[in-house]
């Protein structure tokens, strides 16, 4: 169940091990710097929540003038209008009659966009909509270079608006595309020309629809890594940069966004079978070392860190006898994507002060 305020730990020292924790401060800065960027540059902000999964957090992003959000999973999507957020995109294919049906079912209520690349799916999503007596609003996923979903941009993406233009109940409201082999790109200048060059094959397509009768009200890219160049590429209308609002090490030193690190794992220490090896009680199935490896706060010590299902092991360059075993020793995230599912509660942290405990909602929402 999740905690009240009666019953929250007074420092997250009290805290029960593994904790994912967030501190509050650098979380605001976080959402602010996105926030400011999208105004500054004239676009809508529609975070994705794929690793926020807390509807607490996402009420906070609205607050600060996200103008819906981006999902990845048809499930996730049904946690967020549940707790009352009801402008959703989401970013991936609702494929099948199952799925289908329980979009339909969201569509009585919400303004829920659904991402398509091909004839078939459209095709179900009309017939079903129709028997529901709703209108499914899509947007075409153009492939930019990404080499995974999408329609190639230009002619392609026009014969599959015309298509969905045919249709009773889905409506064509535009594009969206993610300019991924940009993000990993560190230097600003060649970030930008990457992002760019994807982008350009973006609103081509959509000036391509426009020429062909077929309006374009959305054109939504740009995550964490690509963000802050993408606003500013003219034509782009929403910004999707949601798990920037956390920060990690993934972000910082693979993406060159220099956002706060603002989420950690608290761990207890168990064992120092050694004077310089540290094991502590998290592992994989506490925080994510795939695409970045986590690392000990507070710490010029180190020389190596292994996880292991339910343990992280730091080694020690040199020996020393502090941290004792029943200490608490904090990891700043590797990866927040990869982290925050693993998790039923995120504890809002002002310095060391539990302030609040946020539910995991969406956490395993895979379907």
């Amino acid at each position: 169940m999740p905690p009240n305020s009666n019953s929250l730990p007074a420092d997250k020292a009290d805290l029960d091990t593994p904790a994912l924790l967030v501190d509050l401060d650098l979380l605001d800065e976080n959402i602010g710097r996105i926030a400011r960027a999208c105004q500054r540059h004239g676009v809508a902000w529609r975070p994705h929540v794929k690793s926020i999964k807390a509807p607490d957090i996402v009420r906070r992003l609205v607050a600060a003038g996200a103008a819906g959000i981006t999902c990845a999973k048809l499930s996730e999507a049904e946690v967020m209008l549940e707790n009352g957020i009801s402008n959703i995109l989401i970013a991936n294919q609702v494929v099948g009659r199952t799925k289908i049906s329980r979009l339909a079912a969201l569509l009585k209520t919400a303004d829920v966009v659904v991402a398509v690349d091909s004839a078939d799916n459209v095709q179900m999503l009309d017939d079903i909509s129709m028997q529901a007596g709703v209108i499914a609003g899509v947007v075409i996923e153009v492939d930019t270079g990404m080499n995974r979903a999408g329609v190639l941009p230009g002619e392609d993406v026009v014969t599959l608006a015309r298509y969905i233009s045919r249709r009773r109940a889905v409506r064509f409201r535009g594009l969206v595309t993610w300019e991924s082999g940009a993000a990993a790109i560190p230097d600003r200048n060649e970030k930008r020309d990457a992002a760019f060059h994807r982008l350009e094959q973006l609103v081509s397509s959509r000036r391509a629809c426009e020429a062909a009768g077929l309006a374009c009200e959305i054109v939504s890219c740009g995550g964490t890594g690509t963000y802050q160049v993408s606003a500013k590429y003219p034509g782009i209308t929403e910004i999707q940069a949601g798990g920037g609002i956390f920060g990690d090490l993934y972000y910082a030193t693979k993406c060159g966004v220099d956002h706060e690190l603002a989420l950690t794992v608290l761990t207890t220490v168990i064992s120092r079978p050694t004077a310089t090896r540290i094991v502590c009680d998290a592992g994989k199935k506490a925080m994510s070392g795939e695409l970045a490896l986590p690392q000990p706060v507070g710490f010029g010590n180190v020389q190596g860190l292994r996880l292991s299902a339910e343990h992280a092991i730091v080694e020690l360059a040199e020996g020393q006898d502090s941290p004792r075993v029943g200490d608490k020793l904090e990891f700043v995230v590797g990866n927040a994507d990869l982290t925050v599912h693993l998790h039923n509660i995120l504890w809002g942290i002002r310095g060391s002060r539990v302030e609040v405990g946020w539910p995991v909602l969406g956490r395993g929402c895979l379907s």
